[in-house]
């Protein structure tokens, strides 16, 4: 019976050993991978946690020198940040910080640069759209139509839909383009929740293009046979 058992367990450590010879590299590479993978994952992790809160700090510095309207320090930050921590969501709401800043010190090329820079880099499509909004606006004020529109032809979320339809119809008005400016008010006006404030603004623009949103369909004629009775 020994013996028995001992021709068993030889006969599984040949066959053990045969398996081994023919598909342990195979496995030490798997397993090589996958330790490999999780080790980079978690690497990855740390790394973006340690990018966001290095990059916070300098967020705060940006928003010290918004403040203060220390333009020159606001500059150098913001530089640092695009260089170091460009894949943040703090770089992309100080350059918006900073672009606002930019506007009201009248430097209007170095606000559409920062705008500019959310717009073709970021990677937060609410921030992005936020920033072509803007940006299409100030292009629309330098009669830069046709950019401003490009601006807005980007994708962008739904909810950002009605404003850039809305900001549209702004800059195809002002191009004299009064037909293709309603269509785009009226697009915004649909896309609007009814009790919105901004949806009566649209109202307004409507109105002053000779339109009526509000108007119901006149119900339709009674057939002759209705009207004699």
């Amino acid at each position: 019976m020994a013996k028995h058992l001992d021709l068993e367990e030889q006969e599984q450590l040949a066959e053990l050993k045969h398996f081994w010879k023919r598909y342990g590299n195979v496995i030490s590479w798997v397993l090589i991978a996958v330790f490999g993978a999780v080790a980079a994952w978690n690497g990855y992790q740390y790394w973006q946690r340690n990018q966001s809160s290095q990059a916070a700090v300098m967020y705060d510095e940006v928003e010290r020198a918004a403040v203060a309207g220390d333009v020159p320090k606001l500059e150098r930050v913001m530089t640092d940040m695009k260089d170091r921590y460009a894949g943040t969501a703090y770089a992309e709401q100080a350059a918006l910080l900073a672009a606002r800043i930019y506007q009201d010190k009248g430097n209007l090329d170095a606000a559409k640069g920062a705008l500019a820079w959310v717009a073709g880099k970021g990677k937060d499509a609410g921030y992005q759209s936020v920033a072509r909004l803007r940006l299409s606006g100030m292009l629309l004020e330098s009669r830069a139509y046709e950019e401003a529109l490009q601006q807005l032809a980007a994708p962008m979320p739904k909810d950002f839909a009605p404003l850039a339809a809305d900001r549209s119809g702004d800059i195809l008005l002002a191009q004299g383009k009064k037909a293709e400016a309603k269509a785009q008010y009226q697009s915004a006006y649909k896309a609007l929740d009814e009790r919105s404030d901004y949806r009566r603004i649209i109202e307004i623009k409507l109105n002053a293009l000779g339109v009526d949103p509000v108007v119901k369909p006149a119900a339709p004629a009674a057939s002759s046979k209705e009207a004699g009775q």
